[in-house]
């Protein structure tokens, strides 16, 4: 039964193997994400910007509940909390912390946390968070302490451990040392238990200077790319919230392999997908009795006893000149396997011999990864920067996981770049350009089709010119999957009805005519006859005469028995459509136990090689 057990795992059991389970060579990281949000209930975070702008309490519950929002329908599996420290009233396990308020547990983030956070937006939420929690003195230090009990309340395990403060308030202590002294202690535990601690300040009267006192609570940059501490407060929503969703979006490897650049020297490094196409989620089928989701479980049994059947008693057979081969799965996986997960340096070309039609598929970006090889980020460093300034790329085998086939890739550097708030935009390292085979490589046959006068290609250079926009991939979103989104939003918040979704994807038909003018009606003139009216329907087909029964006509199916027993002696009956050797066997009167094409193979070769 260990065996059964081994490989037919079911659903029921997923609980204990936590989601986020990436593996490449022998390198492995499992667990769900964690976050907690800290933030500094005073008196000075509740205080209203100018011109109207929200208080910085506001903007902070705002950004915490997008990203509860986002969680729910991209990582549900994750853990977030929400602590309050400075407050008058005191919530936390067993009370033993003073001016601390754990408004949400370490839990799954669900519709009745979002609708708490709304509670606290606004001037409302102010009112409400002054009637519950209050301001009062601030020890950082217990809030920390307090944070790092939630951590180890917790007996899933945990992959990645994160916490955010968000405060106007670059002294909270007003100079008490040794409440300073007491925080950077407890910041020190947290960040040697793996927990990675980031500062979202906001904007106050006279500014926010981090070094006194944030520079040693804070966790140092993950890596070079990262720009680690913003110096810069956040005074408007929209920044905060982008500097939160850079921090709290995931950033897990699709595989993490070893670069070996020559014998003795390797550089671990991880394999990242820029993009992903975002799709609806699958449907999930429900007991209707319970509405509990459905945990599917599969069971192989013998076709003619009807036994259970164990893995072992499984095997893979396929058939090659008359005789079938049977193979462990072991076999099996020994005959795919090439080599082990790697990358491996062949040489460098120039940049110009890498051409646009080379790329088939979409590219992935590499990073190094300094935990698993120390030493890895500071010789990628030199191999990106020594390419960027030969403008060459890097020919490499690549086999990203194992029983994969190897690829050819393309290694072309990407330098740094930032924003003028010094937000990283796009970070250093190498894209990963999968190169063809020869097979991959075809030769088409362009259609003959009209040519184009070159008065016509001017004119329509004239139309190109005053439509074209600077593009944006984050500024379109699918429609189709936002009203799904908003939907169900508005269905679990209990809201009356859901928030209307613009379709940003639709033509601006209006501002398209005003900006064109007459060049449409010009281009038309010089492509269309005088007298063409595109509204106008085709003529109509004229129907063929009925040849007596010509639509129930079926294709022919029948091969001669010469040709059929030609077939079975080279072993070649599989090169035959299934429609042809099912009438071969009605034609031979030979019974099958069922209708896959191996099942009638076996049955039309017992028959005819006796």
């Amino acid at each position: 039964m260990a065996e059964w057990n081994a490989y037919y795992r079911n659903e029921d059991d997923e609980d204990e193997q936590e989601e986020g389970e990436q593996s490449g060579g022998d390198y492995k990281v499992t667990g769900r994400d964690s976050l907690v949000f800290l933030v500094d209930a005073s008196k000075e975070m509740f205080i209203k910007g100018e011109d109207g702008q929200p208080s910085n309490f506001d903007m902070t519950m705002q950004a915490v509940r997008s990203v509860y929002a986002s969680k729910i329908i991209s990582s549900d599996r994750d853990l977030m909390a929400l602590v309050f420290y400075g407050t008058e009233q005191s919530k936390n396990p067993r009370n033993s912390f003073e001016h601390v308020y754990v408004y949400h547990d370490l839990d799954e983030p669900g519709a009745k946390r979002v609708q708490d956070v709304d509670a606290l937006r606004g001037g409302k939420g102010a009112q409400l968070a002054a009637e519950t929690m209050g301001s009062g003195e601030t020890s950082l230090g217990d809030a920390l302490w307090c944070c790092s009990n939630l951590y180890s309340d917790i007996k899933l395990r945990l992959s990645h451990k994160r916490l955010m403060i968000f405060t106007c308030r670059d002294e909270p202590h007003g100079g008490d040392s040794v409440k300073d002294r007491q925080a950077r202690t407890k910041a020190g535990d947290l960040k040697e238990t793996g927990v990675v601690i980031d500062l979202m300040h906001l904007m106050k009267p006279g500014g926010f200077d981090v070094a006194p006192f944030f520079r040693d609570i804070i966790s140092p940059p993950e890596d070079e790319s990262d720009l680690g501490l913003q110096l810069k407060p956040c005074d408007k929503l929209e920044d905060l919230k982008k500097r939160v969703r850079a921090k709290e979006q995931k950033k897990r490897a699709n595989a993490r392999l070893i670069l070996s650049l020559g014998e003795g020297i390797n550089v671990a490094v991880g394999i990242y997908s820029t993009a992903v196409a975002a799709r609806k989620p699958a449907a999930i089928r429900l007991y209707r009795e319970t509405n509990e989701p459905v945990r599917s479980k599969t069971r192989t049994f013998h076709t003619q006893t009807g036994s259970l059947l164990l893995p072992s008693d499984i095997k893979k057979s396929q058939v090659y000149g008359k005789k079938q081969i049977v193979m462990e799965k072991d076999e099996v996986d020994a005959i795919k396997k090439f080599e082990d997960p790697g990358m491996f340096l062949i040489g460098f070309k120039p940049m110009e011999r890498l051409k646009r039609h080379h790329h088939i598929c979409p590219a992935v970006f590499l990073y190094p990864e300094e935990d698993e090889v120390k030493g890895s980020a500071c010789l990628f460093s030199a191999l990106l920067t020594k390419c960027s300034e030969r403008n060459v790329f890097a020919l490499c085998r690549c086999v990203s996981r194992r029983n994969y086939p190897p690829r050819f890739v393309a290694l072309v550097p990407q330098k740094e770049e930032v924003d003028e708030g010094k937000v990283q935009i796009s970070p250093p390292g190498f894209n990963v350009i999968y190169l063809p085979y020869a097979d991959d490589v075809r030769t088409l046959d362009p259609p003959q089709c009209p040519r184009a006068s070159q008065r016509q290609v001017d004119k329509m250079k004239e139309i190109v010119s005053k439509l074209r926009f600077k593009y944006r991939s984050d500024a379109f979103e699918n429609p189709v999957i936002q009203q799904q989104y908003s939907n169900l939003e508005a269905l679990a918040l209990d809201m009356v009805a859901p928030e209307d979704i613009e379709d940003l994807i639709m033509p601006k038909v209006e501002q398209m005519n005003d900006r064109l003018g007459p060049l449409v009606q010009e281009f038309k003139d010089l492509v269309y006859p005088a007298d063409y009216n595109p509204e106008s329907k085709p003529a109509a087909k004229r129907k063929q005469a009925d040849t007596g029964g010509g639509a129930d006509k079926k294709p022919k199916v029948e091969v001669p028995e010469d040709e059929l027993r030609v077939h079975v002696q080279n072993g070649t009956l599989v090169k035959l459509t299934v429609p042809v050797l099912k009438e071969a066997c009605k034609r031979f009167g030979v019974r099958t136990t069922g209708t896959k094409k191996q099942e009638l193979i076996d049955a039309l070769t017992a028959k005819l090689g006796e």
